[in-house]
């Protein structure tokens, strides 16, 4: 079933959290996997992983992923405790992979609004009979409510029932405080007592109302979440099982030593239900000694917070009109030829903490491309499994930081290029062998930073792009743009970005459609970036990347054609001059080109590319703006430029984007005095 029943913030908060537990897993199985061992500190964070998925997912009433989550937490309850020597790890990564996966669609289905109605009892099943097999090969045995060693005494799991008369009980009060700033105290103070029921059904807790009353949410703040309980656990055991509580700040647990206090409370608590009598306490207007130390020690330990992207959007959103509305003022034609010692004073202090908070705002939205690479460990797991191959993986400047939105629009480029390198490039073992090459493959993962740019490498070692083949078919498909005689190898390379492009003669389940490059070119042009390849035979391939830091704010150079404006970004300018009528040559085509120091540029006119009329036509008139994009170098003649800016990306209008496509426009932004100005994209031009 959906959740329905839930108010939006546990739903998201239930998303994120147990995403980042889902994403954590993955990692920790492949890397068990690899090593062919779980160790026992491993095998807790396993254990711990599914119990808060188990209860978290019973808690929003997703009994699918609850009873998928208990059935993989009782192999590693049966691991943890018995310490089987014999384990297929092999089989147990599959299941948990499956598992992984399985989870992932439904929390898919969640963020969709979809019903979470996945059937995951085939999973189960075979979960469970791995469990038999894992008990049976190491000499275990089923029988009813206990496992029984077929060459030792029996041991008992622990299943008490309301039914059952205590024997040997011991009662404990146990009082929970959560970090500060986790948030809906009420609702974890809820996911602890539904976890306590794999323990003991004989306990209550203190405030009783979480679920009904988010006052109570204060309660558990100031003087946290008591637990009154009776079990037959001893107290290493109990306490163990309370320190796995998520978003644990302190645990405090005494034995009581009688059932005085245990009965005197629940007597107190039944009479405040009968008479409706619980109410929220005030909230005391100072804090003890203890208090404050107990405040500052939750300081020292809750330094982060989670904060959804939609706000961070927002308030760069914000920031941006705060830009434009500075360079309104400060630029306003109003102000022109006035002297005005003290508002420029003031103009520059505003500009200088206008600038720090663009610069603030930025990195909190930067994100370190770590997770996005270390996905990948997964994706060449699967391949080299379906596809007999052995493939390593190198990563290499994962701390790189990159604007969250360009992660979102990478993610599937990066995996698409890993998946050809295993499926086109690597070899397998045999052919490797032959060629003198190590027997695994290996894929390197490297990103780094290259001023406002940042660069993402994906390098192989095998055998290489054949030239050749590429122009046989791009010959068949029609998509040579100039005789191959004139065309250099990185050319003819970008070919295999062309849609409807492969040189796999055969479909398989991973290629040979041609669809996937043509979609990693058109991601990466998205976000205002590039894609360069080149390749050695029998040494490998190299894809580069190239992608801008953040979307959001650029410097840029205006410049004006007739009553147009346009803006440069800073980084692709070169020089500006103006140039002299005998600098000018045209080639054989007659297009016009400009000898700078010995080397010929192309020259590209605005006013003729966009009709923009204006009576500059002449170049010693006007003004060549150098611009270069990757290794291609070319001018642009514009009437006059009118000054470096700071401006805010904003997307082009929808209606212009449907009639038509055109080249070399990245947006659209304003200008101090109100005006619009189209934003150029220097590589667009060229495409």
């Amino acid at each position: 079933m959906s959740g329905q029943y839930f108010n939006e913030p546990m739903v998201e908060m239930y998303i994120f959290e147990t995403t980042q537990l889902i994403e954590k897993l993955e990692g920790i199985i492949l890397a068990s996997e690899k090593a062919s061992n779980y160790t026992s500190d491993t095998i807790d964070e396993i254990f711990r992983i599914m119990h808060t998925i188990k209860g978290s997912s019973a808690m929003m009433l997703f009994n699918n992923l609850s009873d998928l989550s208990h059935s993989v937490e009782d192999i590693f309850f049966f691991i943890r405790e018995e310490k089987p020597i014999q384990i297929s790890y092999e089989t147990l990564a599959d299941l948990m992979l499956d598992s992984v996966d399985f989870i992932k669609v439904e929390l898919e289905k969640i963020k969709n609004g979809d019903d979470v109605d996945g059937d995951a009892s085939i999973l189960i099943k075979s979960i469970n009979h791995f469990l038999i097999g894992l008990k049976t090969d190491n000499g275990y045995e089923n029988k009813g409510d206990f496992k029984k060693k077929t060459n030792g005494e029996a041991k008992y799991y622990i299943s008490k029932t309301k039914n059952q008369v205590d024997i040997d009980q011991n009662a404990y009060k146990a009082t929970i405080f959560f970090e500060e700033g986790c948030e809906m105290e009420n609702i974890r103070a809820y996911s602890v007592t539904h976890n306590l029921k794999d323990l003991t059904e004989d306990f209550f807790y203190i405030p009783k109302d979480i679920i009904d009353n988010d006052d109570t949410i204060q309660i558990i703040r100031n003087q946290g979440f008591v637990i009154y309980l009776k079990t037959e656990k001893k107290y290493e055991e109990l306490h163990e099982f309370l320190m796995k509580t998520v978003f644990l700040r302190e645990l405090q647990l005494i034995q009581l030593e009688n059932d005085d206090e245990f009965k005197e409370q629940l007597e107190e608590q039944q009479m405040m239900v009968e008479n409706n009598l619980v109410k929220v306490p005030c909230v005391p207007q100072k804090e003890t000694k203890d208090q404050e130390i107990k405040g500052n020690h939750c300081i020292a330990h809750q330094n982060m917070i989670s904060v959804n992207v939609g706000k961070l959007d927002q308030l760069m959103d914000l920031v941006g009109e705060m830009v434009i509305a500075e360079a309104m003022v400060t630029q306003n034609p109003e102000l022109k030829d006035l002297e005005l010692y003290s508002f420029h004073k003031a103009a520059r202090q505003l500009h200088k903490i206008t600038s720090e908070l663009q610069d603030m705002v930025m990195s909190i939205r930067m994100v370190p491309l770590t997770t996005t690479f270390h996905k990948m460990h997964r994706i060449i797991r699967d391949m080299c499994k379906k596809l007999g191959k052995e493939v390593q993986l190198e990563i290499i400047g994962e701390e790189t930081e990159v604007d969250k939105n360009i992660i979102e629009h990478i993610s599937d480029p990066l995996m698409h290029l890993v998946r050809n390198a295993i499926d086109h490039g690597i070899e397998d073992s045999e052919e490797r062998w032959k060629k003198g090459k190590e027997n695994y493959g290996t894929i390197t993962l490297e990103a780094k930073n290259a001023g406002s740019d940042v660069l993402i490498i994906v390098k192989d070692d095998g055998k290489g792009l054949d030239r050749e083949k590429i122009i046989s078919r791009a010959k068949e498909k029609g998509i040579l743009f100039k005789p191959e005689e004139e065309m250099s190898d990185k050319e003819i390379y970008s070919l295999i970005f062309k849609p409807g492009f492969s040189t796999n003669e055969h479909i398989t389940e991973f290629s040979g459609r041609g669809v996937g490059m043509d979609v990693v070119m058109k991601n990466i042009h998205t976000v205002g970036g590039s894609i360069s390849v080149e390749s050695m035979a029998n040494k490998g391939t190299v894809v580069t990347i190239k992608i801008p830091l953040t979307l959001a704010i650029i410097d840029g150079m205006n410049i004006r054609v007739g009553k147009s404006f346009y803006t440069l970004p800073t980084i692709a300018i070169k020089e500006s001059f103006r140039p002299r009528e005998t600098d000018i040559i045209q080639d054989l085509n007659g297009n016009e080109m400009i000898m700078v120091r010995g080397e010929c540029y192309p020259i590209i006119r605005l006013h003729e590319r966009y009709k923009v009329d204006t009576d500059i036509t002449e170049f010693g008139k006007g003004i060549l703006v150098m611009v270069e994009d990757e290794e291609t170098t070319f001018c642009i003649f514009a009437d006059e430029l009118l000054g470096e800016q700071q401006v805010v990306v904003k997307s082009l209008p929808n209606y212009i984007k449907r009639i038509k496509k055109i080249k070399g426009l990245a947006g659209c932004t304003l200008l101090g005095d109100g005006s619009i100005s189209l934003i150029l994209d220097v590589g667009g031009f060229r495409r």
